[in-house]
């Protein structure tokens, strides 16, 4: 009986540590900013805005506590995604670069983040891009 109870807690141990996992992909966070690098959705200046994807399907954005944009849902795919920013201040082109993760779990890692519009300064900030917008 001892054998049989020590063959199920092993066996019960070993099918829990196989459980699937995922590594969704960093965070990509912007930051937008007039050129004395005052916050413009917290003084008011960027409204409306709004991200689409490449087949004209809107992104979801989160404005955090301190007014940063998060774009959620973006980078879980293997390839180049093609983004536009749209707002009464500017509008500028952005791709997404990714790929599959490739560690112990499943999931997506961004690789390169490219801006692409004349006149906008882009800084990768610890966690987050600073945009320029004038």
């Amino acid at each position: 009986m001892k054998k049989i109870f020590i063959f199920l807690v092993m066996a019960f141990v070993f099918t829990a540590c196989g459980d699937d996992c995922y590594n969704a992909p960093q965070t990509i966070a912007f930051e937008f900013v007039n050129a004395d690098g005052e916050n413009l959705v917290t003084n008011g200046t960027l409204a409306p805005f709004s991200i689409s994807d490449e087949n004209q399907i809107g992104v979801q954005l989160t404005k955090t506590s301190d007014d940063r944009i998060i774009l959620e849902n973006v980078g879980a795919y293997n390839g180049t995604k093609n983004y536009t920013f749209y707002s009464n201040l500017k509008v500028f082109d952005f791709s997404i670069q990714s790929s599959e993760f490739k560690g112990g779990c499943d999931g997506y890692q961004i690789n390169k983040l490219t801006f692409k519009g004349v006149g906008i300064d882009v800084t990768d900030e610890k966690g987050y891009y600073k945009i320029v917008l004038e």
